[in-house]
């Protein structure tokens, strides 16, 4: 939650030749007769030795670390390289060549691995850093897309092809003979393409399947049930198959957005082969503006649930660190009126898997904005793997509070933060990639932002495990990672890369006092406090070295 919106491998080679000097005679050897021939053989030219690459010069505090003061209080750099150098087999003095694009350059780990399904079993035993297993690991491949200076590899296409994404969608013939399903209404042929408009309210069970040519509009803000949170709502399963696409309605001007109520469930699975795609209309054409820096066409998707939240809205809670509150609760961002919060801390929200999230976020104000995916309260029974937010106009991912897990998250071209997290969230994460925009990302954007509202000793307080984690930083922001007070974390396992000028990491602290700062302060069980961030096998590259 930003405060305002908005390498190369050197391969050194060195080649050595000799001349061998030719010899008189017709198979080179001396004729017998008189006198003799000598022949004279040049010594051969001695090998040259390589050239070892530079070691890297220790880093400076300073490039490493930015502080800011909250308060009257601040942590400094030093004081926060030596927080990371206090963890195990981390590298503060890496260098960016460790990469090539999202690939690490070599199969070897780029520093000692730790194994995060000691911490637990929800995690993936690996002997790696960063999110990619060496150069030729094809995890992220096959429902991905690409953008400038994102590549993921495989046959992945552009994210911004309007012609790609239209042929998935089908041919024109077959949407000229598409029927909308049942439950959908006909909204005509689009761009050469059948729409069938999803209902603004969701209040039974709805499946969208694939058919050829047709893809389904959203137009304004689209529910599925009503809150289950307060008396008499209705719950509803939104069920969407592999292979369809959704997309806005560009024809009108309300923010077209997808929000699922605490109680319903959006079952949004898609396989490898057939991702399910989210996006705006303008992805299939009908406006030549639209291409790689396309942004905020529509407001994204937001799942609610009612597992707890540290924050609670006037007149509700308080919480405490079990997240037993029952009338605990709280607004979400991004509209008018609807509430995620609750004492059930495995809930389910639904799944989604090999989704793509595309050209989404709106600021409305100031702290106030819709983000590629949204979470809010959604509980450990909620399934997320496999997910792609690109050229979020905000954050990628935003989580406020619950305890939801999640595997393969890739935030791509977001123009705000890529992972940003508050509100109590207490959950697991694991092979995630966030690289920011190339160009015109804002100077408040991070990799991950963690944050606490300055509230830094609510309950249950914000505690999270990133593993098999890779950060590319691009945004001329105060560093790629952003902690503030009131949370807790663990770093497993992650490879940080950030530009000339920018620094990897910014602890920030504004409470209590310059004595007990809530970040780095010891460990306080009266305070749910697990203590100062701990590190693990990161790798980090910062200030473009």
């Amino acid at each position: 939650m930003a405060n305002s919106k908005r390498f190369g491998f050197i391969l050194l080679a060195t080649t050595a030749s000799a001349a061998l000097a030719g010899c008189s005679g017709a198979d080179g050897v001396a004729s017998p007769g008189a006198g003799s021939v000598n022949i004279t053989v040049p010594a051969p030219a001695p090998t040259p030795t390589p050239t070892p690459a530079a070691t890297p010069s220790a880093i400076t505090a300073a490039q490493f670390a930015t502080s800011t003061t909250v308060n009257g209080i601040s942590i400094t750099p030093d004081e926060q390289l030596a927080i990371v150098n206090a963890g195990t087999n981390n590298n503060v003095s890496g260098i960016g060549s460790v990469l090539n694009g999202l690939y690490p350059v070599a199969n070897a780990s780029a520093t000692t691995a730790t194994d995060p399904s000691t911490i637990n079993s929800f995690f993936t035993s690996t002997n790696y850093v960063g999110a990619l297993n060496g150069p030729s690991d094809t995890a992220f491949q096959g429902w991905t897309c690409n953008a400038p200076g994102i590549d993921f590899g495989g046959s992945a296409t552009s994210c911004s092809s309007t012609t790609a994404l239209a042929n998935y969608i089908g041919t024109s013939a077959e949407a000229s003979a598409a029927v909308c399903p049942t439950g959908t209404i006909d909204d005509g042929l689009v761009q050469a393409r059948k729409a069938c408009r999803i209902p603004q309210t969701i209040t039974s069970n709805l499946t969208l399947t694939r058919v050829p040519g047709v893809f389904y509009r959203l137009r304004g803000q689209t529910e599925v049930g009503t809150d289950l949170g307060s008396t008499g709502g209705t719950g509803a399963t939104l069920t969407i198959e592999p292979g369809v696409v959704v997309l806005n309605d560009a024809s009108e001007a309300t923010n077209d957005l997808l929000l699922v109520n605490r109680g319903s469930r959006l079952n949004a699975v898609g396989t490898r082969a057939l991702p399910i795609i989210f996006s705006g209309q303008f992805n299939i054409g009908g406006n030549n503006n639209f291409g790689d820096g396309s942004q905020g066409l529509w407001g994204g998707i937001i799942l609610l649930g009612r597992a707890a939240t540290g924050v609670c809205a006037a007149g509700t809670g308080p919480n405490n660190a079990d997240g037993s509150s029952t009338t605990c609760q709280q607004a979400i961002e991004g509209v008018t009126g609807r509430f995620y919060g609750g004492p059930t801390a495995t809930d389910s929200s639904g799944q989604m898997s090999y989704v793509q999230i595309r050209y989404s976020g709106i600021a409305i104000s100031d702290g106030n904005e819709l983000q590629g995916l949204t979470l809010g309260g959604t509980g450990s029974g909620t399934v997320l793997d496999h997910i792609q937010s690109h050229n979020s106009a905000d954050d990628g991912v935003e989580i406020f509070g619950g305890t939801t897990n999640a595997k393969y998250i890739a935030i791509t071209g977001a123009d705000d933060d890529g992972f940003d997290i508050d509100n109590g969230y207490r959950g697991f994460m694991q092979f995630m990639i966030a690289v920011q925009r190339a160009s015109g990302a804002t100077s408040d954007s991070f990799s991950t932002e963690i944050d606490s509202n300055n509230n830094e000793d609510l309950l249950p307080r914000t505690y999270s495990t990133y593993a098999n984690f890779t950060f590319i930083q691009t945004a001329s922001a105060p560093a790629a990672i952003r902690q503030r007070g009131g949370s807790d974390m663990r770093y497993v396992n992650g490879i940080v890369k950030s530009p000339s000028g920018v620094p990897c990491l910014n602890l920030i602290a504004g409470e209590t006092s310059a004595t007990d700062r809530s970040t780095i302060r010891a460990a306080d069980t009266t305070k749910q406090d697990a203590g100062p961030p701990v590190f693990s096998s990161v790798y980090f590259a910062c200030s473009g070295r």
